[in-house]
C-alpha cells in the first residue's frame, strides 16, 4: 500500500515545485514580449496567467487595457485588472487603480478611494519611485476635504492585502 501511494505523491510533489519556474518562465514571456512592444504576444501570455492570479500579470494586463495596447482599450477592465493585482498588494497596480478612481476612468470618480489607494501605493512604492507617487498623491490629496483625507487614510489603514490562490 505504501509503495502504491509514494508513485502518486511523489509526482504531485514534482509538479508543485514545478509550477512556478513555469509560471515564472511565462511572465518572463510576457513581460520580454511588451518590452519588444509586441502588446499582442504580452496580452496572450499575461491574460491566462492573470485569470490564475498573477499580481505582475494583473497589473500588465491592466495597463494593455488602459492604453489599448494589444487589447481593444477599456477602462472597466483595466480597473479589473488593477483591482484584483491591487488587492494582492501590488504597489503599482494600487497606483494605477488610484489614478483611475481619480479621473473616474473605468470606475465611479470617487477621490477618498483614490487616496486611498494611492496612499497605500507611495508606502510601497520602490525608493526611485517613492518621491513621484508622492507629488501625484499630494495633489490628490489637495482636492479633498479633511474629513476625505482622514477616510482615505482609515481606509488605507485597515486595508490588508489577499491572495487569490
Amino acid at each position: 500500500m505504501t509503495g502504491r501511494l509514494f508513485v502518486p505523491l511523489t509526482a504531485i510533489v514534482l509538479l508543485v515545485a514545478l509550477a512556478d519556474p513555469l509560471c515564472a518562465a511565462s511572465l518572463r514571456q510576457g513581460i520580454a514580449a511588451f518590452n519588444r512592444q509586441d502588446y499582442q504576444r504580452a496580452s496572450s501570455i499575461f491574460i491566462p496567467l492573470a485569470e490564475h492570479g498573477d499580481p505582475s500579470a494583473q497589473a500588465y494586463l491592466g495597463f494593455l487595457f488602459e492604453t489599448g495596447r494589444g487589447v481593444p482599450q477599456n477602462y472597466s477592465e483595466a480597473a479589473m485588472w488593477y483591482r484584483r493585482a491591487a488587492e494582492q498588494g501590488d504597489s503599482l497596480a494600487q497606483y494605477s487603480l488610484g489614478l483611475l478612481y481619480d479621473r473616474g476612468q473605468g470606475v465611479p470618480r470617487d477621490i477618498v478611494e483614490a487616496g486611498k489607494w494611492l496612499n497605500l501605493s507611495t508606502a510601497a512604492a520602490p525608493p526611485k519611485a517613492r518621491e513621484a507617487r508622492q507629488r501625484i498623491r499630494d495633489a490628490v490629496t489637495r482636492k479633498m476635504s479633511r474629513g476625505e483625507v482622514a477616510q482615505a487614510r482609515l481606509r488605507a489603514l485597515e486595508w490588508a492585502p489577499t491572495r487569490e490562490h
